[in-house]
């Protein structure tokens, strides 16, 4: 019962950081004519980690090297994923771009699994995204080459985060590693995105656009996805990102007054049975036999704890 609820809590702590995450895209769209790709990523990364660190409060004193190695592992993963994926939208369409960088997790899930089941849920996850990348296309004479790189390169970064942000979310207690690699990722953005910033004209409405960019698009969706990685393997973790170009097609009809087809609507079904299969069948894996529970009796206080 106590996996099945982990698994559950998993999935909804996901499903919340994919919403977050498109909404702050579209947000951050509207500040590339002030500030470039570039600028945006730095400026929220920057207010991100700053908010994160005066949550967090980390005492990075105690870390040991390996702690230390993890963190700067997943801080520079972090740059490349979001400096290049919000080069690429600025390039070619949200939806697009989302689609192309998921070959990231999905060739990481692939990796990953040992199973022929999660093979099916994997090919299966693999045909909605197919069919989200011929929508999102459709009716686009070309896709800029340049955008598409930028995506691709994004995907390996992504595949990084995640290796990454397992190891500190279990080697590293609370938000303290997350908070200490978002500002090590602004650091290393920082010098990128400069020369926007410098030059445009700083208002209250590009402050109140950047500012709930940085929190829907990084405090946020991160906090929940490290939450989840201590509840679920990566490679399950890596298939439920598919919720990804769903929720980035649903942002992108609400927000951006894309249409939804028939085609669309079939790939989110694709992609939500996928999630569905791959969720449940983790946790009847997990889940002990119940003669098994009954001839142990009852747990230990230290066979309930988690790190």
């Amino acid at each position: 019962m106590a996996d099945a609820h982990r698994s559950t809590s998993g999935v909804a702590l996901v499903l919340g950081s994919c919403v977050s995450l498109q909404f702050g895209a579209a947000l951050a769209t509207q500040l590339f004519p002030d500030l470039g790709s570039w600028g945006v990523t730095a400026l929220r990364l920057g207010i991100a980690s700053l908010v994160m660190l005066v949550v967090a409060r980390p005492r990075v004193r105690s870390w040991r090297g390996g702690q230390w190695r993890g963190v700067i592992v997943l801080g520079v993963a972090m740059a490349g994923m979001n400096g290049f994926f919000y080069a690429s939208i600025g390039l070619i369409p949200l939806s697009a771009a989302v689609t192309i960088e998921f070959v990231g997790p999905l060739l990481l899930s692939a990796l990953l699994s040992r199973r022929r089941l999660d093979a099916l849920w994997l090919a299966i996850a693999s045909l909605g995204l197919a069919a989200i990348g011929v929508e999102s296309m459709a009716g686009v004479a070309a896709l800029d080459p340049l955008g598409v790189t930028f995506a691709l390169i994004a995907a390996v970064f992504w595949m990084g985060y995640i290796l990454a942000s397992a190891r500190v979310g279990s080697s590293v207690p609370g938000s303290s590693g997350l908070a200490v690699a978002l500002a090590i990722s602004a650091v290393i953005v920082l010098p990128f995105g400069v020369p926007g910033i410098a030059s445009a004209e700083i208002d209250a409405r590009v402050v109140a656009l950047a500012v709930a960019t940085a929190v829907l698009a990084s405090a946020l969706p991160y906090s929940l996805e490290l939450s989840a990685l201590r509840r679920l393997p990566r490679h399950v973790f890596s298939i439920l990102l598919s919720l990804e170009p769903v929720a980035a097609a649903f942002v992108g009809w609400m927000l951006l007054q894309q249409p939804s087809g028939p085609l669309r609507l079939t790939a989110i079904a694709l992609v939500i049975v996928a999630t569905f299969g791959t969720t449940t069948t983790h946790a009847r894996r997990t889940r002990p036999p119940v003669a098994h529970i009954e001839a142990a009796g009852p747990p230990s206080p230290a066979a309930n704890h988690t790190f």
